[in-house]
């Protein structure tokens, strides 16, 4: 099986890759500031994978790891379902499921293998609502927004 065609594939990556980043981020930080927190709290907790509880002590600095962080793992994620759009046409030619269930890989992913293998200093809580609306902003912001893109990443001239 031959690999597609991509046009551009680096620009379609970081498009897809920036636009899931963006969406989830804002969601997430939307939730924070309407339950009390700050943007630069809910990225602290971000950069807490990386950095434990000193995260929280350690500002703007700690804040900008988390964003960049959140960044570099939708980029990542945008690669890696380029890659397989590629060689998976139904990918391509099913985007809205393939993206819906690619989100709730993702999330899965993220809430059952990265973040317990992470230096998070506190223990995830999986509430109805929070985890609902985290789950759809996964669905929707992430993995429908990367599979769209990419799909538009095949149409060739």
């Amino acid at each position: 099986m031959t690999a597609a065609p991509v046009r551009a594939p680096a620009l379609w990556i970081l498009a897809a890759g920036a636009l899931a980043a963006t969406i989830d981020i804002t969601y997430a930080i939307g939730w924070s500031v309407a339950h009390g927190g700050t943007a630069e709290r809910l990225l602290q907790a971000v950069a807490s994978g990386w950095q434990g509880k000193a995260a929280f002590e350690g500002g703007a600095p700690s804040a900008a790891l988390g964003l960049a962080s959140h960044y570099a793992i939708l980029l990542v994620a945008a690669a890696l379902f380029l890659a397989a759009s590629r060689r998976l046409p139904w990918l391509r030619r099913h985007a809205v499921p393939a993206g819906l269930l690619y989100g709730l890989a993702i999330f899965l992913f993220m809430n059952f293998v990265v973040l317990p293998l992470s230096a998070i200093p506190f223990h995830m809580h999986y509430g109805l609502i929070p985890t609902g609306g985290d789950l759809l902003s996964h669905l929707v912001g992430v993995g429908l927004s990367i599979s769209l893109l990419t799909r538009r990443a095949f149409d060739l001239p």
